[in-house]
């Protein structure tokens, strides 16, 4: 039997490399100044009980799949090194998981990562409106093809790295659909329920009128791993 610890997650700025700016220019421009710095502690909190949660459990000979990590090895932990020192708490809980014997995997395919990411730059360079809001549909109607293409691939790359008897961490944006995709021999154990952490990101746009709900959920990304909400 192979065990796959999934972590469904939210990415932090420090995640988006050049992204990053724009990425928090919009937030405040959609959400506010007051709703967007408490969705971003809210995001730290999340990774402070994901890290003080793999704190407890071994995870020595574990191997390590991250969303959008293209290679393994020398080059693998550079890139970890590099986005960490960035401000990445993803990134960090790695470097620390790595630390204690864990081992990374290279997890996605170079050029399906590359593709998304060009679709996401020429919306954030475009030098007019229009070719901004052209370049915003060309993603969209790539989005969801381009996802289930990297859905398939990590799938695969699991698949065939993880060995039996092994047990697997996977770091994986909530939005992906990872789980229907897997090996049926593959045991998976849901860390967080990708269902709240899809639901708290669908509200943040709308928080005002769900402003009790959206607590709540805001609460259980930052409690306890095992906690409910």
């Amino acid at each position: 039997m192979r065990t796959l610890l999934c972590v469904p997650i939210i990415h932090t700025s420090a995640d988006l490399g050049s992204l990053a700016p724009e990425v928090h220019r919009r937030g405040l421009e959609n959400f506010g100044e007051d709703t967007w710095r408490d969705h971003l502690e809210t995001i730290d909190g999340f990774w402070d009980a994901l890290s003080a949660y793999f704190d407890s459990i071994p995870v020595s000979g574990a191997k390590i799949f991250q969303d959008g990590m293209i290679a393994d090895g020398e080059l693998g932990l550079k890139i970890v090194q590099e986005v960490e020192k960035a401000g990445s708490k993803n990134h960090r809980l790695i470097s620390r998981l790595l630390q204690k014997g864990a081992i990374l995997m290279r997890t996605e395919d170079f050029a399906l990562v590359k593709k998304e990411r060009d679709h996401l730059l020429k919306i954030i360079q475009a030098k007019t409106t229009v070719r901004k809001f052209l370049a915003l549909i060309v993603y969209k109607l790539s989005k969801k093809r381009l996802l289930r293409q990297r859905d398939a691939s990590i799938a695969q790359r699991i698949d065939q790295a993880l060995g039996e008897g092994e047990t697997g961490i996977l770091f994986i944006g909530a939005y992906h659909n990872i789980m229907p995709r897997l090996a049926r021999d593959i045991r998976i154990q849901e860390i967080r329920d990708v269902r709240k952490i899809r639901e708290y990101q669908s509200l943040l746009s709308s928080y005002p009128k769900h402003q009790k709900r959206f607590a709540g959920l805001s609460r259980y990304l930052i409690s306890k791993v095992g906690e409910g909400a």
